[in-house]
């Protein structure tokens, strides 16, 4: 019997009743129950402290319609921290069993009065739903709530625009937002309408107040697609830097690893702990938003690129997704993708089914095959024995680690060596020395079968890129070098 049908059975009718997970009593599949442990509330700071941190109240409301209870509480639960990282205060945290979401007040009519309720006894203001909204239940709720009223899609796009530093990162989260916006624009502003024509003292106000016939809405949804415009142009010239960068390590053959993974997953821990790059590592979610790329070597000496990306979550709103194409692209361009899992999540397997859903969406879109992946299970030092077996047995070839304690990053650095592409053109040449800049990019970019110092230069056997046998195709042994 699972801990949520403890909470709301009554005593009486737990005396041979035996449930399963999803299967609930019908009384408390139609109401409201509040999932326990999601409230932040602050306890124990002085009034004035906590007008200083001037912290959103928020209620948590979600619908349940697929899956167990306890996904549908690891579901609001994420939700709980996504309102944290963006400021807020969680008081209460609500799941609605349903079929499906009701097309007008998203909880039901009956659950919105409940919902007011909860809203008026907490001292909420504000709501935000485990899910995204359309229009009208963004419109339905907030006239009977008498409260601001928010979605998922839009909590992590704020999330993103606190975060967003760089130019790039900043146009993109603007995009998305913009484009979330566009559809959902209100009347707000009635008041300041300008269509033409009606009598005095009418509903348009009369003589001096007619305009030219365009009222504040219409002006507001011009305005926005002008944005938008813009910053996909911007977003465009910011686009064609990144590709001839990309570009230009492709052209000198170097490798390029890209981290991939959850949220908070570790995959900056993870760089730091592979190329001591020293980027900015949060126990947060979203830390990272602006891709960081550094060179670094495998053991045998051979240079790749390893990239840290933009984290994923559940249900990562699509306007996102397009916003930061050129972003994620990185990814796809990669030699090889470093799935990194969080092992001390509540269900890592969930996580791992959410990043492979974006990574699908992508490369449907750009029509192409993704690199291949490893698996990398990082927190291993405070991750649970029985996950970590459980996660060993789902991904049999994933490397186990831990950033912060350095364990298994050896093992990663091994596996990572032997799956980036290596030459695949075999020269034996003999390099005079003052040439030694051709024998420093065959350390660098290739792999050395053999070298020998001789007294008209360095003899080598090695496996090298195309261009790089084409430079030393004179001082071949059975050539005019040798």
């Amino acid at each position: 019997m699972t801990e949520l049908t403890q909470n709301f059975l009554p005593e009486a009718d737990l005396d041979g009743v035996e449930l399963s997970d999803g299967e609930l009593e019908l009384s408390d599949r139609a109401s409201l129950r509040r999932v326990a442990g999601l409230s932040t509330e602050l306890a124990d700071v002085t009034e004035v402290e906590y007008r200083q941190l001037r912290l959103e109240r928020v209620v948590l409301v979600g619908v349940w319609t697929e899956g167990t209870a306890e996904q549908a509480e690891e579901s609001l639960a994420e939700l709980a921290r996504l309102a944290e990282t963006a400021g807020s205060e969680v008081l209460e945290g609500l799941v609605q069993r349903r079929s499906r979401p009701d097309p007008a007040t998203y909880i039901g009519s009956g659950k919105v009065k409940a919902l007011a309720d909860i809203v008026a006894s907490t001292g909420a203001d504000t709501v935000i739903c485990d899910g995204e909204l359309s229009p009208s239940q963004l419109r339905q709720l907030e006239e009977r709530l008498h409260v601001k009223v928010i979605d998922r899609t839009a909590l992590i796009l704020d999330i993103f625009a606190q975060h967003a530093r760089s130019r790039e990162g900043k146009a993109q989260v603007e995009l998305a937002q913009l484009e979330y916006l566009l559809p959902r624009l209100r009347g707000w502003g009635q008041s300041l309408s300008r269509q033409a024509g009606g009598r005095a003292g009418g509903a348009n106000g009369g003589v001096g107040l007619r305009g030219p016939g365009e009222t504040k809405l219409e002006t507001d949804r011009r305005r926005i697609n002008k944005r938008i415009a813009k910053l996909r142009r911007e977003i465009a010239a910011m686009d064609t830097i990144r590709a001839t960068k990309r570009g230009r390590r492709m052209a000198n053959e170097v490798p390029s690893v890209a981290l991939v993974g959850y949220t908070n997953a570790g995959k900056s821990s993870i760089l730091n702990a592979v190329t001591g790059a020293g980027v900015l590592v949060e126990d947060a979610l979203f830390a990272t938003l602006d891709p960081t790329t550094r060179r670094t070597e495998t053991p045998d000496g051979r240079v790749y690129t390893l990239t840290d990306t933009v984290g994923f979550v559940r249900h990562l709103p699509h306007q996102l997704v397009d916003a930061f194409r050129s972003t994620l692209d990185e990814a796809a361009d990669a030699d090889l993708l470093l799935h990194v899992v969080d092992g001390a999540a509540a269900a890592p397997e969930d996580q791992v089914v959410a990043v492979r859903e974006v990574l699908a969406e992508i490369a449907e879109k750009r029509a192409e095959p993704l690199p291949p992946e490893l698996v990398v299970i990082n927190k291993a030092d405070i991750a649970d024995e029985m996950t970590l077996a459980r996660l060993r047995n789902l991904l049999p070839d994933a490397v186990v680690v831990s950033a912060h304690s350095g364990q298994g990053i050896d093992t990663l650095l091994s596996e990572i060596a032997a799956r980036l592409p290596k030459p695949e053109t075999v020269v034996d040449v003999v390099v005079p020395y003052t040439r030694g800049e051709l024998v420093a990019k065959a350390y660098a970019e290739g792999e050395v079968l053999a070298e020998e110092h001789r007294p008209e230069g360095t003899h080598l056997r090695a496996r090298v890129h195309p261009e790089l046998a084409a430079a030393l195709a004179d001082y071949a042994t059975n050539g005019s070098g040798a």
